[in-house]
C-alpha cells in the first residue's frame, strides 16, 4: 500500500470482514438538528440546554438505545424540526413523527409516547465530518445518489453511528439492517432492498437488535440457508457460544460463535493500527 490510507480505506485493503460490526441498540431518538454538529453528539452536545437534559433523561431510562442527529441538505426549510422516536426490536419495530417548532419543546414532551406512528422506513448515511472525514468524504456520495429516488422525509444525513472504518456506512430503521462499504454506484440496489426489509450479505455489518456474538450466528445462518429477508428469522437465545433462531423454513438453527484477532487497522482516521476482534460463526 502506498501513499496516506483513510481508515476506511486501511480496513478495506486489509480485509478485515464486515460482519458482526453492527451497534447494538433497539431504540433510536433521531433529531433534526441542522448545520454542522459538534464531533460527539452522543448525550445531546449541541441542543438546547433543556432538551439536552431532556434527551438524557430518555437515554437513561430507554434499554439499548442511542441518539443520532439528522438533517437534510434538501428538505424545506420551514423552521420547523422533525424528530422520530424508532423501537428496532426482533419483533416490535414502530418509527413515530414529531414535529417541532423549535427543539427546546423537546423539554416538555414524554418521548416514551410522543409522536403519530408513521408507516415509514428511513435511510440514515453517516456524514458526521467533524467525527471522522471518511463519514463526510464517503457518506455525501452515497446520499447523493441515493436521494432523486426517496423522499426527503426518508432520507439523512445522521451523525456518528459506529464503525467509521467501515463507511459508507447506512443505517435503515426500524428493520436495524446496518450496511457497511456502500459504493455510491450499487446504493440506490442495496439500500431499497433493505427498506424493503432484504439483506445483501456482503454490505450487511449486522441486525442492531442483536449483540455481535447473534450477529455472526445470524449471518451464518443466512449463508447456509439463503433467507434473506428481517423476517426470516427470530432471535431465540443466546447460551454462550451457542446462538439459536426461528426459521420462516419452520426449522431452528443453531450456529457456533467464534472470535479471533482479525487484522491491524485503526478504528478511526489518525488512530494507530491494532488488531481488531473479528466474530464468525458456523451452522451446526
Amino acid at each position: 500500500m502506498t501513499g496516506v490510507l483513510r481508515c476506511s480505506e486501511y480496513s478495506e485493503h486489509a480485509g478485515e470482514p464486515i460482519g458482526a460490526t453492527a451497534t447494538t441498540a433497539e431504540n433510536w431518538l433521531l433529531v433534526e438538528v441542522p448545520g454542522t454538529w459538534p464531533r460527539d453528539v452522543s448525550d445531546g452536545s449541541g441542543l438546547p440546554a433543556r432538551a439536552r437534559s431532556a434527551v438524557q433523561a430518555w437515554l437513561q431510562r430507554t434499554p439499548l438505545s442511542r441518539l443520532l442527529f439528522v438533517r437534510s441538505p434538501g428538505r424545506a426549510r420551514s423552521g420547523r424540526r422533525l424528530v422520530f422516536v424508532v423501537r428496532a426490536g426482533d419483533e416490535e419495530a414502530e418509527v413515530r413523527r414529531l414535529e417541532l417548532g423549535a427543539l427546546e419543546e423537546l423539554a416538555s414532551l414524554d418521548l416514551a409516547g410522543a409522536g403519530d406512528v408513521v408507516p415509514a422506513s428511513l435511510a440514515l448515511v453517516c456524514g458526521h465530518g467533524t467525527r471522522d472525514a471518511c463519514c463526510a468524504r464517503r457518506g455525501t456520495a452515497v446520499f447523493n445518489a441515493l436521494a432523486p429516488g426517496l423522499g426527503e422525509d426518508d432520507l439523512w444525513i445522521s451523525s456518528h453511528q459506529g464503525g467509521h472504518r467501515f463507511a459508507p456506512n447506512v443505517l435503515v430503521l426500524p428493520a436495524g439492517i446496518h450496511l457497511g462499504r456502500v459504493g455510491a454506484d450499487e446504493a440506490p440496489t442495496v439500500v431499497v432492498r433493505a427498506l424493503a426489509g432484504r439483506i445483501d450479505l456482503p454490505r450487511y455489518r449486522g441486525r442492531t437488535a442483536y449483540p455481535q456474538d447473534a450477529q455472526a450466528a445470524e449471518r451464518a445462518v443466512r449463508q447456509a440457508t439463503g433467507l434473506d429477508a428481517t423476517g426470516d428469522l427470530r432471535l431465540i437465545d443466546v447460551d454462550g457460544d451457542l446462538v439459536r433462531f426461528h426459521g420462516s423454513d419452520g426449522r431452528v438453527h443453531t450456529a457456533l460463535v467464534e472470535s479471533a484477532l482479525g487484522p491491524a487497522v485503526p478504528a478511526s482516521c489518525g488512530a494507530a493500527p491494532e488488531p481488531q476482534l473479528v466474530l464468525t460463526a458456523r451452522v451446526l
